[in-house]
């Protein structure tokens, strides 16, 4: 199977905690909703805008760096609210929520974004509080709930199919202002594989997906450190979603070191076309990570429900890219999740690469 070398690595993307961009271009926006009923939600459009797999650099100053790619697959899990989920090993995964909510009598497109970091929780609330909307461009700001953008904030600009999100913290309330924490700009590669759930859904419909009102009780600030700490709406009892245990395994005669690193990719479309790669599908990777190459297993979790792909590639000069001598798999694995289900797959490394 010929495979074009030096390909990018099929995914390892940042931890995105927030995020944010620059201002809206002149124009005349439509007038911004006053949130004083489910019709006049804050920040409804986005819902809609969001869907689809988006993939583009991320710059940061975080102590993960900078990537050439992160790819995030957006799509709703209800009629009012969108998600996505990832991994970038087993100690770092990031999922992000939008849904509609209520805040002490107003509606308002919520933003929870949370995950694990180098092995530690932490869970972010922001509630839309600008939006400006031009045939050009829909910006969308997204403020701490309690301490508001004094804390953090999330900015989004949308022209076409681009996206730029940029986040802004004051880092634990060390400093007087939010700085820049990170900028991903990104372009939507796919929309049909949002598709199926967003006909089921109907979505986005202005219905309300969450009361906060009384969420956050006497907390200082939006923001948990724990899985166990009184998160009003934790990952677990986001609706819809499923997991999938992936393993993968060596063919006879491939021998591992256990030094070397083995990144696993899920696409919504093969990559494989008879004896050769198909790159254009490299736009439909949903999910991915990156493994001991003696892990042998991992848990996709919070996962949307439909049909994948699945691929190993095993980085035998640790170049983190497809290159002479790594090891892949050489079929077009696929299976299928089902709505709040589980299921297995499995995936051999079985060709060496030219």
């Amino acid at each position: 199977m010929p495979v074009k070398k030096n390909v990018p690595v099929l995914l390892f993307a940042a931890v995105l905690l927030y995020a944010g961009c620059k201002k809206p271009d002149p124009g005349t926006p439509q007038p911004p909703a006053s949130g004083n009923t489910l019709q006049e939600t804050v920040g409804f459009s986005i819902l809609d805008r969001l869907k689809g797999i988006w993939n583009g650099p991320v710059v940061s100053g975080t102590p993960l760096g900078s990537y050439p790619e992160w790819i995030v697959d957006f799509r709703p899990v209800t009629a009012n609210q969108i998600s996505a989920k990832n991994e970038l090993d087993s100690l770092n995964d990031i999922h992000m929520s939008f849904f509609v909510a209520k805040y002490k009598n107003s509606y308002r497109v919520a933003f929870r974004n949370g995950g694990s970091f180098a092995g530690l929780t932490r869970v972010s609330y922001f509630l839309a509080d600008s939006v400006s909307e031009t045939p050009s461009q829909a910006y969308y700001r997204f403020s701490e709930v309690i301490k508001g953008r004094n804390r953090a904030y999330t900015e989004a600009v949308f022209r076409g199919d681009s996206l730029i999100l940029k986040s802004y913290t004051n880092h634990y309330n060390t400093l007087s202002a939010p700085a820049l924490h990170m900028k991903w700009s990104a372009a939507r590669q796919d929309l049909s594989s949002a598709q199926p759930a967003v006909s089921h859904f109907g979505f986005p419909q202005k219905t309300l997906g969450r009361d906060l009102s009384d969420a956050f009780g006497t907390q200082a600030e939006a923001i948990y450190y724990s899985i166990s700490g009184g998160d009003p709406y934790p990952e677990t009892e986001q609706p819809y979603l499923g997991q999938t245990q992936l393993q993968y395994s060596y063919a006879p005669g491939y021998t591992p070191d256990a030094a070397r690193k083995v990144f696993i990719v899920i696409t919504t479309q093969p990559l494989i076309n008879g004896f050769s790669m198909n790159l254009d599908n490299l736009r439909y990777r949903s999910r991915y990570v990156t493994l001991a190459s003696t892990d042998m297993d991992f848990i996709f979790s919070s996962m949307h429900p439909g049909s994948y792909y699945v691929y190993a590639l095993y980085d035998a000069d640790g170049n983190k890219g497809f290159s002479s001598g790594d090891w892949v798999s050489a079929s077009n694995t696929s299976f299928v999740l089902a709505p709040e289900s589980q299921t297995q797959a499995s995936v051999q490394l079985n060709f060496t690469i030219p």
